[in-house]
């Protein structure tokens, strides 16, 4: 696994649309453990791609005619079988973490890496997304070390008023006893 200029190589790369520069005085110093699933609490096939792609089919589900228009993406998405999908460059700002705080710093997009494991709140975690997340966040860790263990957080924690991912279901002692 290679990490250079904000690419994963061993990921498979689809560009997302959804991201922006980051603020010229913005150090990436966070990492932001979410958890997706298209149509909620299904697993497999291409619709969080698409959904990060700005492609969702609104007719493909009920649901996405609710999100269709959002624009949202993430740096990774790492699947229930352990593939890696990188949307957006590292050194770009993803945007996955909407209205966001972390530690009195607003807007957690500007300075933080967002990595979406498919799942949800209520569904343990595969071994292999832990194994390809704590192999991820070892290389992201060495190519931003202003990352550290502690300043890897859930989407809950920066947004705790609108999110509850990673959920109860990841377990944070095991991962951050990983890395």
């Amino acid at each position: 696994m290679t990490l250079q200029n904000g690419v994963l190589f061993s990921a498979n790369q689809v560009a997302s649309p959804h991201f922006n520069q980051r603020p010229i005085d913005s150090d990436i110093s966070l990492l932001v453990i979410h958890n997706i699933s298209l149509p909620p609490a299904s697993f497999g096939g291409s619709y969080v791609e698409d959904f990060f792609c700005g492609r969702l089919d609104r007719h493909g589900h009920p649901f996405f005619k609710q999100i269709a228009d959002v624009k949202v993406s993430a740096h990774l998405l790492i699947k229930r079988d352990g593939q890696i999908v990188q949307f957006v460059n590292f050194n770009e700002g993803a945007w996955h973490a909407g209205i966001s705080e972390f530690e009195g710093s607003e807007n957690c997009n500007d300075f933080s890496i967002g990595i979406e494991l498919e799942g949800t709140d209520d569904v343990e975690y595969t071994d292999k997304q832990y194994t390809q997340l704590v192999r991820v966040t070892k290389q992201i860790i060495q190519a931003y070390p202003k990352i550290t263990r502690d300043r890897i957080c859930g989407h809950s924690d920066i947004a705790p008023q609108r999110k509850t991912d990673p959920g109860p279901c990841f377990d944070w002692r095991r991962y951050l006893h990983a890395v």
